[in-house]
């Protein structure tokens, strides 16, 4: 027996966003729930309890940023922001909110299956595996062993550096904020202390980047934040 179809919460307002999702997630196998405002959007997710939310930021009755805030009181399903606001600082608050993911409307059918399918890989990890195992681009980091090897050869990274990419290697494919990056590896009160977090993704870059100016797999999200690349 096939597994069953991931089910999908859409919360979009606009008719014509919805008809496309409708016809683009139903071809590639999702079965959609769909909600025009926030307040019936969290109604879904409490009734159905979906595997993937997609959320606009604006809603009629609510911002989706307010939204995204009140779904992580209670679920970790992840979340996908599609929205037409591109402003960096507009994409730093929704993805430090508890988003998985953000998109800038308009965009492509086979760019939101890929941001889709990371999600629910990540999801599926934390849910189930206790430590990783990341494999890609010649990189192997294997979590349970504090193990880290570039094209089969052991380097070693100090217990910060190995912290920073850690954390990365546990959410492969999702882009993570400066502010998110630094409260999990410094603690709290380094948030708003950026330089740290430049100076090691440069000293990583140049262990693990055979160009550390052309980074392969540790890429910059300017202005928001940095993510281990985990797919071509």
């Amino acid at each position: 027996m096939s597994e069953p179809a991931p089910t999908v919460l859409l919360v979009e307002d606009e008719a014509q966003m919805r008809r496309f999702l409708r016809a683009s997630l139903s071809a590639s196998g999702f079965t959609l729930l769909e909600a025009t405002t926030a307040a019936e959007g969290l109604s879904l997710a409490a009734s159905h309890n979906p595997e993937l939310i997609l959320l606009d930021l604006g809603l009629p009755d609510e911002d989706g940023v307010s939204l995204t805030r009140r779904l992580r009181e209670w679920s970790r399903t992840p979340i996908i922001i599609i929205s037409a606001r591109g402003r960096e600082a507009s994409k730093v608050e929704a993805l430090d909110a508890g988003a998985d993911d953000y998109l800038t409307k308009p965009f492509g059918v086979s760019e939101l299956l890929a941001r889709m399918r990371v999600a629910l890989r990540h999801a599926a990890l934390v849910g189930g595996a206790p430590a990783p195992v990341f494999d890609f681009g010649g990189l192997h980091l294997d979590c349970a062993r504090r193990e880290v090897k570039l094209d089969g050869q052991a380097v070693h990274l100090t217990p910060l550096e190995y912290r920073l990419l850690s954390l990365l290697a546990q959410h492969a494919g999702k882009v993570l904020t400066h502010g998110h990056i630094l409260r999990e590896v410094w603690g709290p009160g380094h948030a708003e202390q950026t330089h740290y977090l430049r100076v090691y993704m440069a000293q990583l870059r140049r262990k693990l980047e055979p160009d550390p100016a052309r980074p392969r797999l540790l890429m910059t999200e300017p202005g928001v934040g940095y993510r281990l690349r985990d797919q071509p």
